[in-house]
């Protein structure tokens, strides 16, 4: 299944996203990133659903919440960064 991660600086962060995003009726899930795409060590990540990234990020622009990476799954479970 293909989804985004919506990397964020820490847990907090994750956790505001995740709300704003539930709350505008986008499905969200907080996880570790995994380490393929965290050059820190210690970032969360939100999950969504592939068809729902451009809604997502406005509403993230609206709240003034802005993402620090993003990456989309390839089919083979790697990580691509996402360039807006």
């Amino acid at each position: 299944m293909v989804y985004y991660l919506i990397v964020c600086r820490s847990l907090t962060y994750a956790q505001r996203t995740a709300a704003v995003l539930e709350r505008a009726g986008i499905s969200a899930h907080i996880l570790r990133s995994p380490a393929a795409i965290s050059s820190t060590g210690c970032s969360h990540s939100v999950k969504i659903a592939q068809r729902r990234l451009a809604q997502a990020l406005m509403v993230l622009k609206k709240v003034e919440l802005s993402p620090r990476q993003i990456y989309i799954t390839e089919a083979d479970g790697s990580y691509r960064e996402v360039r807006l």
